[in-house]
């Protein structure tokens, strides 16, 4: 029983390929905010939940003056991110690219040990994707607190230079790929 009929809108977390149709785990699919398209609704599972998931695990409240550093994927070392934060400020790391060697173990053991002799909390994070976090979110959209923002929208025939631009950091929203019956 999957709490979904056939014909549901719905969304969720399906990695690694560009398909029209593909198989997911249940527990990774949530209905489709019905004020979204189908093109929004697939650039906000990955990046609203480790948002929403990531401000808390460093603390963040409603109403809190914030001295935080919440970094996505990137590969500044714990070390030179500590440089923009309060004496008593928390980084949180999401688990990101890091080096070519050993990707974000590096940084992420590097904060570990940097916690240990200096008042500021770094600690690394990973999202967790499942049906009842996509709700929540599915909720804020509905509620009009979170509207996902589109820089550009290829067809599949050009999905090499919609992976490029997201590689090469340059997009100013979220980059999508559509699949059309005429390709």
């Amino acid at each position: 029983m999957t709490g979904f009929a056939p014909g549901d809108q719905v969304y969720g977390f399906g990695h690694g390929a560009f398909a029209e149709y593909t198989a997911v785990p249940q527990g990774s699919l949530a209905r489709k905010p019905a004020n979204l398209t189908f093109e929004q609704a697939a650039t906000v599972p990955l990046a609203a939940i480790t948002a929403i998931q990531g401000l808390r695990a460093g603390g963040l409240q409603a109403g809190q003056h914030v001295d935080l550093v919440f970094q996505l994927g990137g590969t500044y070392s714990p070390a030179a991110i500590r440089k923009v934060l309060t004496p008593h400020g928390t980084l949180i790391q999401s688990y990101g690219d890091g080096n070519r060697w050993v990707g974000p173990i590096g940084n992420m053991i590097k904060a570990a040990v940097l916690s240990l002799f200096v008042g500021q909390t770094l600690k690394a994070f990973n999202a967790k994707e499942t049906t009842e976090a996509l709700d929540e979110i599915t909720e804020l959209i509905e509620a009009g607190h979170l509207t996902p923002v589109i820089d550009r929208t290829y067809p599949l025939a050009e999905g090499a230079q919609a992976i490029q631009l997201v590689e090469q950091g340059r997009p100013a929203g979220k980059v999508t790929v559509t699949i059309t019956s005429d390709q």
